[in-house]
């Protein structure tokens, strides 16, 4: 079984896709962590965002290693070094989606993601999984929930994680990303036409989780 779950940013697309592959005992795969990835190195390393080729020796060049832990998630390596909580920093988030608008990057992250859909059973999230990656996806979720609320959620990750973050700019952030995966030439962010959408606002993650399971298992 194959599951494509897309959405916006923070609309809950890794946390339900996680705990919806643990119901379902799948594999998950967290594919903006490899974007973030690209980021990261390429913060580390002095690269100009604007580089396209920069960037691709960048991502073509890092040792990226994903390894799915259960309840844990995903956790990342990168160049053996455990990333996992560095990618979701508040400087990777700033230019990740500026390093996903470059077609020579995405081409070569959008193939390994081919690679590991072509590998069996697995659930995928990300803003063109089901219209790109996995077009053959046997269901396709979109997530959506408003700015706001979106907002909220990444205010309160980023508390868990001690960093405080001004809930307007926050929302600025967050529109400003929309904008750029809406709006890019390579595989923008989109519903795809055989998606189901399911809005989040006003629903917890048990909520979410089990509207998926409901319509993956047929109980819907």
């Amino acid at each position: 079984m194959k599951i494509a779950v897309d959405g916006p940013a923070g609309a809950g697309k890794s946390t339900i896709a996680r705990l919806v592959a643990r119901h379902l005992g799948l594999r998950y795969v967290d594919t903006g962590a490899m974007y973030r990835a690209v980021t990261l190195a390429a913060l580390r390393q002095g690269v100009d965002m604007s580089d396209e080729d920069a960037l691709l020796r960048v991502a073509t060049s890092m040792d990226l290693n994903i390894v799915f832990q259960g309840e844990k998630g995903n956790v990342i390596y990168l160049d053996g070094e455990d990333v996992t909580a560095l990618i979701r920093e508040p400087d990777v988030t700033a230019h990740v989606s500026t390093v996903s608008t470059h077609k020579k990057v995405r081409d070569f992250i959008v193939a390994l993601q081919d690679q590991i859909g072509k590998q069996g059973s697995v659930v995928m999230d990300g803003r063109d999984i089901g219209t790109v990656v996995m077009p053959d996806a046997d269901w396709k979720i979109f997530l959506q929930a408003t700015v706001e609320e979106r907002a909220k959620r990444r205010q309160r990750e980023m508390e868990r994680r001690g960093v405080q973050v001004d809930m307007g700019d926050m929302q600025e952030q967050i529109r400003k990303r929309d904008y750029l995966d809406s709006t890019r030439e390579n595989s923008p962010l989109k519903k795809a036409v055989d998606a189901i959408e399911i809005d989040t606002t006003s629903l917890d993650v048990a909520e979410v989780v089990q509207k998926v399971l409901d319509l993956v298992q047929g109980e819907a």
